[in-house]
């Protein structure tokens, strides 16, 4: 299967446990994650960021005063994707722990789906909306080596 081009930049804020962060997230394996749920190329930066940094920026694009897990900025989706996909690491870290899954294979699924709403994909519009993402993050990742994260 041949994917799509992608250029990415990776970038991680200064927060506690950064390094953390940063060994779970090689380049190469954040650019495999991403190009997998890609359907056309793409120009995507993602962000690592600190608790304070993903608070200020959902309440000031989505009006939730508190830390996500991810937050998709879509600009263009033809004939690149173009977005910034923004993670918070403490929130990661913590769905990755109640959820029993490894940091790695949390990021894992986090990027897909970032990606699958860069391409307009989007789960809040209604069920069926959820259920083909849903449908479409479980396939990715499975085809990633990685179990149904739902």
């Amino acid at each position: 299967m041949a994917l799509n081009q992608l250029s990415l930049s990776l970038q991680f804020g200064k927060f506690p446990e950064a390094a953390l962060h940063r060994a779970a997230l090689s380049r190469h394996s954040v650019a495999r994650w991403i190009r997998h749920a890609l359907q056309s190329d793409a120009e995507i930066t993602v962000r690592i960021v600190g608790a304070e940094e993903g608070q200020t920026l959902n309440r000031d694009y989505r009006g939730k005063d508190y830390a996500t897990n991810v937050l998709t900025f879509d600009y263009t989706q033809e004939p690149v994707v173009t977005a910034d996909l923004v993670l918070c690491a403490p929130v990661v870290e913590r769905e990755a722990r109640e959820q029993g899954k490894t940091l790695q294979a949390h990021y894992a699924h986090l990027l897909v789906h970032g990606a699958l709403h860069a391409q307009g994909y989007d789960h809040e519009t209604g069920e069926e909306d959820a259920q083909e993402m849903e449908a479409l993050e479980i396939d990715i990742l499975g085809g990633l080596g990685y179990a149904n994260p739902y």
